[in-house]
């Protein structure tokens, strides 16, 4: 998200944690030497990522308690970061199995603090939480190794409740405040999403459907669940909730629109 103030949070290193019985103890599969090095720098990111969920997590909490927040709102971010912090490690061991040899986060400043914990829950959980138990889904009825399987189902059973807390959050404060001004904001948070190139052609190693045995989405099948998302189930959410998705539909419209072989 550009343009917008940014609050700078220092990177911690992540501390190793004990390894899921499931994963622990088991080869991982064989990959081609042509995607290793695809598979590995997907993995380092999903594991900048968490560690960067990790302190927004924590602060999060930190704030909702401030606010007065439902006690199990708080109590949910704080957990919530103690999983990234778990994810991160898992995340980490991963990307070095494949031989992988400060965090910013944004809100426009001119938001209210309250408005500006919503702001970063819808980002953080309404749509990157949602968006990620989608692509864990998808890679998990596609692994077929148990190491594999064991790491994403310890990372997606967590997800799942993360999601949670952002939109338990917006339904509370739907109910007892005006949330309309995130309309216009949700295109700078989904620009925050995406990774670059997302809506662009990718190179051929980039779209090989053997990733999928790796815990990574070809390029072309994580830009169609990005998408879906979307459309299925974070505007149709927002819309619930009183935000008006007008905006973030354009957004997609126009990104989709590049796509075209006509343009």
């Amino acid at each position: 998200m550009e343009g917008e103030a940014k609050e700078v949070c220092e990177m911690p290193v992540a501390k190793r944690v004990e390894e899921p019985k499931a994963g622990s103890g088991r080869m991982r599969p064989q990959c081609a030497d042509a995607l290793q090095s695809v598979v590995a720098e997907a993995w380092a990111f999903r594991w900048k990522v968490e560690l960067e969920a990790e302190i927004r997590f924590g602060r999060l909490s930190r704030r909702l308690a401030a606010l007065s927040a439902p006690k199990l709102l708080v109590e949910l971010s704080q957990r919530a970061s103690e999983d990234e912090r778990r994810h991160a490690a898992l995340c980490r061991e991963v990307a070095r199995e494949y031989g992988y040899a400060a965090t910013e986060v944004v809100h426009p400043r001119r938001l209210s603090e309250r408005e500006k914990v919503l702001y970063e829950l819808v980002a953080s959980c309404c749509i990157t939480e949602t968006e990620s138990m989608s692509v864990l889904t998808t890679l998990l009825h596609a692994a077929r190794a148990a190491w594999m399987k064991g790491v994403l189902q310890e990372i997606a059973r967590d997800e799942v409740s993360h999601s949670r807390l952002g939109w338990a959050f917006l339904a509370s404060e739907h109910s007892s405040a005006n949330v309309q001004f995130l309309g216009a904001l949700v295109p700078d948070m989904l620009e925050g999403t995406v990774t670059e190139g997302l809506f662009a052609p990718a190179a051929p190693r980039f779209e090989d459907p053997e990733l999928l045995q790796h815990g990574v989405l070809p390029h072309s099948t994580k830009r169609d669940i990005f998408s879906q998302t979307l459309q299925d189930v974070v505007f149709p959410g927002l819309e619930f909730h009183g935000v008006d998705s007008g905006p973030s539909r354009a957004w997609l419209a126009e990104k989709t629109t590049r796509l075209s072989p006509s343009n």
